[in-house]
Order: C-alpha cells, then sequence, then structure tokens
C-alpha cells in the first residue's frame, strides 16, 4: 500500500474508522493520522474525547511526528541541505494502515514514500497501537528507523478531553508535589521565560488566562501522570512514564483541554537548525526500534 498526503475532502467524506472495545469502553481511531476520535464509557456512554468541532479545533487526538511543536524558520538542516517542515510534521494527514486487529486492539502503520522524504530524508516506519485493558486505554508508540544511518525524530500525543459545564469547576492534580514550571512560547518557539502555576489544595485550578500565551510547556517534571477533576470528582488519569516533556493546552472558551505528553518540543529562539543538535531530538541507530506509550484510564 502507498501512502500519500491525506486528501482532505475524500477522508471527509469516506471516512475509515476502525472500532475496538471491551467490557467497559468502547475506542474509534480514523485511519487518517491512526487518530483516536472517541473514547466511550460502555455502562454510561459517556463520551470522553473531544467532538473535534471546527469552531474551535478542528481534531481530536493527532499524533505529533517526526516534529513536535514548531521548527524556527519551519525549517531544519542536514549538513549543507535545508528541509521544510510544518508544526507537528505529517503523520497526522497521512492514512495509516490497519495492519493488526483484535476486538479490543487495533494496530496502524505508516512507511516513508517518496513524498515524505522530499521534507524529512530518512526511511522509517511508525506503528501506533491501541490497546483496551479494563478502564484504560493503552496508546503505544514504535519507530523504526529503516535508514542506514542515525535518524532523528520526536513525537507526541495530542488527546483532547471533552469538559461538560463550566470550564472553571475542573482542576488538575499531578502525580507528585513539585513546583510546576514551565516555559513561555515567543512566536510558537520556546523561550527562556519560565512562569510557574500556583496549587491550592494540591489541585491546579484550570481556567482560560492560564493559556493566554498559547501550551504549557513543561520541560522538566517528576510527575508521570496527572489526573483531571471535576468539583473534586476524579474524571481520568493520563499516565506517561518515560515521556520526559508535557503540553497542556486549551483555545478560548473551548470546552476541551489537551494534555500532550512529548518526546520533544518547539525549536528554541536560538536553535541552530541543525536537527541532530535541536533540543529535546530523539536520536536512533540504524534498524533501532524506538518504544514507549501512554495511557487513558477512566474513572
Amino acid at each position: 500500500m502507498k501512502y500519500i498526503y491525506a486528501d482532505l475532502t475524500y477522508l471527509k467524506k469516506y471516512a475509515l474508522i476502525t472500532t475496538i472495545s471491551n467490557s467497559e469502553l468502547t475506542a474509534k481511531i480514523n485511519h487518517k493520522g491512526a487518530e483516536l476520535c472517541s473514547l466511550k464509557s460502555n455502562s454510561t456512554s459517556k463520551e470522553y474525547i473531544w467532538e473535534g468541532n471546527p469552531e474551535y479545533w478542528g481534531k481530536h487526538s493527532p499524533v505529533l511526528f517526526p516534529i513536535v511543536g514548531t521548527l524556527k524558520n519551519n525549517s531544519f538542516k542536514i549538513g549543507n541541505s535545508q528541509y521544510n517542515l510544518s508544526r507537528h510534521g505529517f503523520a497526522r494527514d497521512l492514512v495509516f494502515e490497519l495492519t493488526d486487529k483484535k476486538e479490543d486492539k487495533a494496530v496502524f502503520s505508516i512507511q516513508s514514500t517518496t513524498e515524505t522524504l522530499k521534507v524529512y530524508p530518512f526511511e522509517f516506519e511508525l506503528q501506533i497501537i491501541y490497546t483496551l485493558e479494563g478502564p484504560s486505554l493503552n496508546i503505544e508508540y514504535k519507530v523504526i528507523n529503516r535508514s542506514k544511518s542515525k535518524m532523528p525524530f520526536s513525537i507526541g500525543a495530542h488527546p483532547a478531553f471533552a469538559l461538560e459545564g463550566n470550564f472553571e469547576n475542573y482542576a488538575i492534580a499531578f502525580e507528585k508535589d513539585e513546583p510546576l514550571v514551565y516555559n513561555l512560547l515567543e512566536n510558537d518557539l520556546i523561550s527562556d521565560k519560565t512562569e510557574t502555576i500556583e496549587k491550592q489544595d494540591d489541585l491546579v485550578a484550570i481556567n482560560y488566562a492560564l493559556f493566554e500565551n498559547d501550551a504549557l510547556i513543561f520541560k522538566n517534571l517528576k510527575s508521570k501522570s496527572l489526573t483531571i477533576v471535576k468539583n473534586k470528582t476524579t474524571l481520568l488519569e493520563v499516565a506517561y512514564n518515560g515521556f520526559p516533556h508535557l503540553g497542556i493546552w486549551t483555545k478560548q472558551d473551548a470546552p476541551f483541554i489537551c494534555i500532550e505528553p512529548w518526546y520533544g518540543y518547539s525549536d528554541t529562539n536560538d536553535a541552530t537548525g541543525n536537527i541532530f543538535e535541536k533540543e529535546g531530538i530523539q536520536i536512533i541507530e540504524a534498524n533501532e526500534v524506538f518504544d514507549s506509550k501512554f495511557s487513558i484510564a477512566i474513572f
């Protein structure tokens, strides 16, 4: 199967959706981007994933690959060659192949093509594996370097969780008691300016003012899980052990919040453009496999 950049009009009309389920949850994944577009409780029919209303943000849970965030000048260099790559990379716009399917598990894959090689000159395979276990959905990323040399990349998740009712009734509880220091964005790039979020009763009360400068970017959190709480009742947990970085984001007046475990982030203002020197970049050897996963647990 050849993978091409998605024709969005075609996909909207003829979207391919795969459904997996167990006794507690049902998940739906769109083959475009292998994007989780629904996660429901079987007992209550409650939907936990943002509906994707384009009035606010027309996505649900895109994968970010082979970069996370924005490159300086939307470009990077390898030696004397320059390549242009748009924000968050191209994986979210490609059609994945369903390579394995069970009742509670689905495996999706894309591989490099002549088109991807023009903007990212490495041969690769990316697998995204969805598995339901009890009240949890595990999402696993496998990045396989099929090049004959080292391959730099970043990968990240971007799930948006639907928040019904008053946005300010919600809060976030982090796994560990630690200073919540985040870096500010300037023109979509990471600056060296930081701010610290205040907690009350170990909770971060969320409000739209927190996101006036776009996403909150945490480089060095000790916490490897967090919970979303409504009026002090836990709704769900996102556990991301192994992921070194985290983004949290929403849009003004939008009824969702994104919890985003990342390997990497946007360029810094002083980035050289050499992708092998990029802050947060992952580098794997030829034929090496990178493997990581996070989970969403429903309460």
